[in-house]
């Protein structure tokens, strides 16, 4: 089965809602709430998004969100061989090489985000939501 990497600002576009942006976002997630493709997001994303959430949500709502999450998508492990080899990369952005390397130490075959900018060298195919729903 296809697997996917969704990158955090795809995650937060749908779970706060970001207009424009979560209407593909939401249905590029779909595709793995419907079993039509395994969605997976880095460790480090979930914290990120609890950090960002819980100044709107509450802990103790975001913490639910999360869980709710958890239903949709497996979590890559991030790890310290996972981040000398993003630091090895030597890219701008470690936050982005990180989430690349956890792309590609899944076995995923696409990494979806909004910022494929930020992602240029990376070793996997990187796409938007609505590229991915294009696609699939």
């Amino acid at each position: 089965m296809t697997r996917a990497l969704f990158d955090v600002n795809v995650v937060l576009d749908v779970l706060a809602n970001r207009v424009p942006h979560v209407d593909d976002s939401a249905k590029a997630l779909g595709l793995a709430e419907a079993g039509l493709l395994e969605g997976v997001v880095a460790a480090h994303t979930l914290t990120t998004l609890h950090y960002l959430l819980e100044r709107e949500l509450g802990a103790a709502r975001s913490r639910r969100v999360l869980a709710d999450l958890l239903r949709v998508v497996a979590v890559a492990a991030v790890d310290e061989d996972r981040i000398r080899h993003a630091l090895a990369l030597g890219w701008r952005d470690f936050e982005d090489a990180l989430q690349a390397v956890c792309a590609e130490g899944e076995g995923c075959e696409y990494l979806v985000t909004r910022d494929k900018a930020g992602f240029k060298k990376a070793a996997i195919r990187v796409v938007t939501p609505g590229e991915l729903l294009a696609l699939l």
